[in-house]
């Protein structure tokens, strides 16, 4: 008599889900809720260090899209070979649904959004990127799970029992549809799940930023960039992992080369940075003038 262990771990047979004609993407959903989560935390962490918590707010409402854009925008230009050349439909790299975002052009895009909100309200930009990194890796960890139901991102073949295995999806009509049909319950390979490991990294990295905050005392933008360099190390290792199409910089793929100078150049400014703490009036100089705008107002109530 013997007994049979299924050890892999099964792919979801579809990504996305239909009310009527209205789709559901799985992957979308991943990204919302990573947003919310990343923005309640923030919230919290920026209210704590003596922030406005409306300035969460208004960050999120050119950082989103910004992200969003420049995620995009990065995907696109290291994948160029998929939307551009012979039998290619370049229109497609405004199908944002397919999944496809570069957290690297993201957070670059999306900081820089926030530089200039914040350059123009004169609001100091190192407190907040010390409260938004925590919040950054976790949806980052959230957003992973969107590649597992789009079936991408996965690592080299492999017979480790916690192997993904990969299904051949189809449309309503036959068709291979590896985005948005369903499975048929064909194996197509079983692979290294990165998706997994970069996700638990991440939430390592979450966890270990909280506590290098407290444990050092970090401030004025160091826990933003250790969050730089922390996940940029992570990635390194994944991309060796990699086992998909991408285009090469001097025979190394370009998310490897991008990681590993993020890694050394982020490493370095931490090295250099102010050490300490800000006080809550550094955090926001606006709050004491609010302040003594309202104390002035009792004072001059009968």
């Amino acid at each position: 008599m013997t007994t049979q262990i299924l050890a892999n771990i099964p792919s979801p047979p579809q990504g996305v889900w239909y009310i009527g004609p209205v789709p559901i993407r799985a992957y979308a959903l991943c990204i919302i809720t990573g947003i919310i989560v990343a923005m309640a935390l923030t919230i919290r962490r920026y209210r704590a260090r003596g922030g406005n918590p409306d300035t969460v707010w208004d960050a999120s409402i050119v950082a989103i899209p910004a992200g969003i854009i420049g995620g995009r925008a990065y995907h696109v230009i290291t994948d160029y070979d998929s939307y551009f050349g012979p039998g290619k439909d370049w229109k497609q790299i405004f199908n944002f649904s397919a999944g496809g975002l570069g957290i690297m052009g993201a957070v670059a895009l999306g900081t820089l959004a926030v530089w200039a909100l914040f350059k123009y309200k004169r609001i100091p930009l190192l407190p907040f990127a010390d409260a938004v990194a925590p919040g950054i890796i976790l949806a980052q960890a959230i957003g992973r799970l969107g590649n597992y139901f789009n079936q991408e991102l996965y690592g080299r073949p492999t017979d480790v029992p916690w192997a993904l295995d990969i299904y051949y999806r189809v449309d309503e009509t036959g068709a291979y549809a590896p985005l948005t049909g369903r499975s048929t319950g064909e194996i197509i390979a079983s692979v290294h799940p990165t998706f997994l490991y970069e996700m638990i990294w991440n939430i390592a990295v979450f966890f270990f930023l909280l506590w290098a905050e407290k444990k050092f005392r970090l401030g004025h933008g160091r826990v933003f960039v250790l969050y730089i360099a922390s996940y940029a190390l992570g990635r390194i290792f994944m991309e060796f992992m990699r086992d998909d199409a991408a285009n090469l910089i001097f025979g190394l793929r370009v998310n490897l080369v991008v990681s590993t100078v993020l890694f050394i150049v982020a490493a370095i400014v931490f090295s250099r940075m102010k050490s300490g703490q800000e006080t809550p009036e550094e955090v926001d100089p606006r709050s004491g003038d609010a302040e003594e705008e309202l104390d002035a107002h009792k004072h001059k109530m009968p």
